[in-house]
């Protein structure tokens, strides 16, 4: 706890300024210090309520002082739950939660038992404290999302920590997010596993049509809502930046994409130069041939593992847990907030500049050099399987694929 505490106190960029957007106070957090102050903070100041849900929850160092915060919260009188997935928190015993529920915490578990809703992962990230502020984003409860360069560099180790973004949110937007956690935690309890249901709530639960939009995603029997949003933007966008750990989408949003740049729009891609589930990036090499031909723009990430989910069409900006992939476009529960603000937007661009700065350029000549038939092969069966498997499946499967 003294090590982490003194590393957030390390220097670090200023924290991007507060921007009010509709009455709420938004702020990107991309910094993994100062991510973590703002979680702790957030957890520590709660006086009513505390709602979570996250993919990962590890018996790590950081989990570790997370759920003894968490305690702390309970012992104060602070209502806690928590809600994690089973698959993507099953490398941490349920023993390890024991002290939490003893403090009088309420945890549940995301389709614990096999059924069919077993491959469908639900795979948020969120804190909600007294439903007036937030946090959301990419990053999970574990070292990896944390870990500094600074920190890195004293142990003498390179940095192997993901490149990650969150925003916090301030404002009566949060109890829009709040009601949708009550809606999950009632299914997690009262129909854990059942499709025909878990279908019907991302369907019909929607939140706002004007400037923010909480976008549910998941499994359903037609577009969910944020892949309609992501879609129809894309159809009129004119400009598209783009950051995302995994992609690999289908044929109509890559044409979609393909399209605004060939009518004469902007788009930039960044993806992940490096990863621990080399399968993504070959699914996604298997796209660039494509979207070259029509001008997109596309660079890989160098300096570490990159984790961040951030799509900016025009003046809408799109954060929160989903990758530009087949899984969270229409399998795993995803849950992502469209903001509609041109000031937004270019605050957002200014992050996406500067993992622009450490990237390198796909060129078409640099593409053609790794498409040899071996890669094809390898890129091919990456794509179906990474669209097929759980993110944590796919880690282990990388047909040798590197930088």
């Amino acid at each position: 706890m003294e090590s982490i505490d003194a590393n957030m106190r390390q220097s670090q960029p200023e924290i991007p300024p507060w921007f009010e957007v509709g009455g709420n106070r938004l702020q990107l957090i991309r910094e993994p210090a100062k991510r973590l102050s703002a979680l702790v903070d957030m957890l520590q100041t709660a006086d009513k309520s505390l709602k979570l849900f996250f993919y990962m929850f590890e018996d790590d160092r950081l989990g570790r002082m997370i759920l003894d915060i968490l305690i702390a919260a309970c012992e104060r009188g602070v209502a806690v739950e928590m809600m994690i997935d089973s698959f993507g928190s099953n490398g941490t015993p349920r023993k390890f939660f024991d002290p939490f529920t003893q403090a009088g915490g309420k945890l549940a578990v995301f389709s614990p038992r096999f059924s069919t809703s077993y491959f469908v992962r639900n795979h948020q990230k969120m804190i909600v404290a007294d439903d007036r502020s937030a946090l959301i984003g990419g990053f999970n409860i574990a070292d990896d999302y944390f870990n500094m360069q600074q920190q890195a560099e004293d142990d003498g180790l390179a940095d192997d920590s993901w490149e990650d973004l969150g925003l916090a949110i301030e404002g009566p937007e949060v109890a829009n997010l709040a009601s949708y956690y009550r809606l999950l935690s009632n299914w997690v309890y009262q129909n854990n596993g059942n499709m025909r249901s878990l279908r019907r709530m991302v369907r019909h639960w929607q939140s706002g049509d004007g400037q923010f939009r909480w976008l549910l995603g998941g499994p359903s029997n037609r577009l969910s809502p944020w892949a309609s949003a992501i879609k129809k933007d894309l159809e009129h966008g004119s400009r598209l930046d783009l950051v995302s750990a995994y992609f690999s989408p289908g044929q109509g949003l890559l044409r979609r994409i393909g399209g605004l740049s060939k009518r004469g729009g902007q788009s930039r891609i960044i993806l992940p130069g490096k990863t621990d589930n080399g399968a993504t990036i070959g699914a996604s090499r298997l796209l660039y041939g494509y979207l070259l031909k029509r001008h997109a723009r596309i660079f890989e990430y160098q300096p570490r593992r990159l984790h961040t989910k951030l799509v900016i069409v025009d003046d809408a900006v799109y954060i929160g847990s989903a990758n530009f992939d087949l899984r969270s476009l229409f399998i795993n529960v995803e849950m992502m907030l469209r903001v509609d603000d041109a000031d937004f937007a270019n605050h957002a661009r200014n992050m996406v500049d500067i993992l622009h700065e450490n990237a390198d350029p796909i060129t078409p000549e640099l593409h053609k050099s790794r498409r040899t038939f071996l890669n094809r092969l390898r890129w091919t069966i990456s794509y179906f399987l990474v669209n097929t498997l759980d993110y944590r499946v796919t880690r282990r499967l990388n047909f040798g694929i590197r930088k």
